[in-house]
């Protein structure tokens, strides 16, 4: 049985559209603290649309092998249709599966240089077993790189009212589908649990100001992602209609000012597979005496 909850946000044309510009803003910084010179195998968990995939391919270079594993359908389609469309379509496997139960032949298990997720361990209401999985997937000595959320690092300055009960609600959603909006501070302690030792901690900061060329990209992000909840959080009963939509309308407005400042940060972390001759006791996070 999968340990991925719905996500809440769907797969409508609005939704792929968000996911593309994500991506189109983190992919150039992602792939490039990843450092995938010299690496032949790479395993991308959740690939979703695959364009971080395909990133990740280009960056390897000639010959690598790199797997996408996604669970959704649809996204792979649309993954394969677009890798087609930019005459990438043969840089890249796409395969259906679990984060927690990856699907891969009894020889890949432990040959990965590099095994890497971005934004899926927050919408996994048990993502240790898909850490594990992740590390397992490692030959000794290879990384696991993990990106994800702590959705406590949002901040908007003025903060438009009502933002606060609407961004608390949103929060909430990820608590009603038993997941963790606050994952991200948690990446290191989940590859050390898993048996992976830790080597980096860091982060991709999103932030922008009214004047910035990248503030509107960044700014409607943010209203399409909540946008996107909006059903789920008023049929749960987190927030009134009336409230949701006064404080989409105050966000909006606020977007138009010209002191609007909004901070934000993805958290990055990365580790490796211990090599036999090293030490470790990472059982669980929890040493051996």
């Amino acid at each position: 049985m999968s340990d991925e909850t719905p996500y809440i946000h769907g797969t409508n044309p609005e939704e792929q559209r968000r996911l593309t510009a994500m991506n189109e803003m983190l992919n150039p910084t992602s792939v490039g603290m990843m450092n995938l010179r010299g690496s032949r195998k790479v395993l991308d968990v959740g690939s979703g649309l695959g364009q971080l995939t395909r990133a990740i391919a280009r960056a390897a270079g000639p010959g690598a092998k790199v797997v996408g594993v996604e669970r959704n359908q649809e996204q792979i389609n649309e993954a394969m249709r677009q890798a087609k469309a930019a005459g990438e379509d043969g840089k890249v496997e796409f395969r259906k599966g679990d984060a927690g139960r990856l699907p891969l032949t009894e020889e890949e298990w432990g040959s990965f240089d590099v095994v890497h997720s971005r934004f899926l361990l927050e919408h996994l209401s048990n993502p240790e077993p898909a850490v594990k999985a992740m590390v397992e997937a490692l030959r000794p000595g290879g990384r696991i790189v993990l990106e994800d959320d702590d959705h406590a690092t949002m901040r908007l300055w003025p903060e438009p009212a009502g933002f606060r009960r609407l961004w608390g609600s949103y929060l909430a959603s990820f608590t009603r589908l038993n997941n963790d909006p606050f994952v991200g501070r948690r990446l290191i302690w989940l590859m050390h649990a898993a048996g992976a030792s830790p080597m980096r901690n860091n982060n991709l900061s999103v932030s922008s100001c009214s004047g910035s060329p990248s503030f509107n990209p960044i700014f409607n992000i943010v209203c399409v992602l909540l946008d996107g909840a909006r059903k789920f959080m008023i049929s749960e009963k987190l927030i009134a209609e009336t409230e949701f939509d006064s404080g989409m309308t105050a966000l909006r407005e606020w977007g138009q000012t010209p002191s609007a400042a909004l901070w934000y940060a993805t958290c990055w972390a990365e580790g490796k597979r211990p090599l036999p001759t090293e030490q470790s006791s990472n059982v669980r996070g929890i040493s051996s005496s």
